[in-house]
């Protein structure tokens, strides 16, 4: 099993679609409200500049799922430390880590990683 899935690629080609015109701005920048309000309070700074609106405010968010996480499952990750604390105490579960833009609404599934007892080391 992958402990990690790097997205990277599936972006490249959905900004290479939206360049030639075959997405538009509401297929890329359609950021659900939840989401931008969790990148705008706990989301971390992310390098470089927006795809679509070129401003300097990309934000990285995560979530953590897995059955074992019971109330966790399903949650963003909102303070320092919290990934590593669950992966001390849980056997497996996966983090799934989105891009946004704050000020255009760009997101895209940046990476997912398998984290836990079961993967330490």
């Amino acid at each position: 099993m992958a402990r990690h899935t790097d997205y990277a690629l599936a972006r490249r080609a959905v900004l290479r679609d939206y360049r030639r015109g075959v997405l538009t701005d509401l297929d890329v920048c359609d950021a659900h409200p939840e989401l931008l309000r969790a990148a705008r309070h706990v989301g971390e700074t992310a390098e470089g500049e927006c795809p679509v609106c070129s401003k300097r405010s990309l934000r990285l968010v995560s979530y953590v799922y897995g059955d074992a996480l019971k109330q966790a499952h399903g949650r963003c990750i909102t303070l320092p430390g919290e990934l590593e604390k669950l992966a001390a105490s849980i056997d497996e579960f996966a983090c799934y880590v989105v891009e946004v833009c704050v000020d255009c609404g760009w997101n895209h599934l940046a990476r997912r990683y398998l984290l836990g007892r079961r993967h330490a080391g």
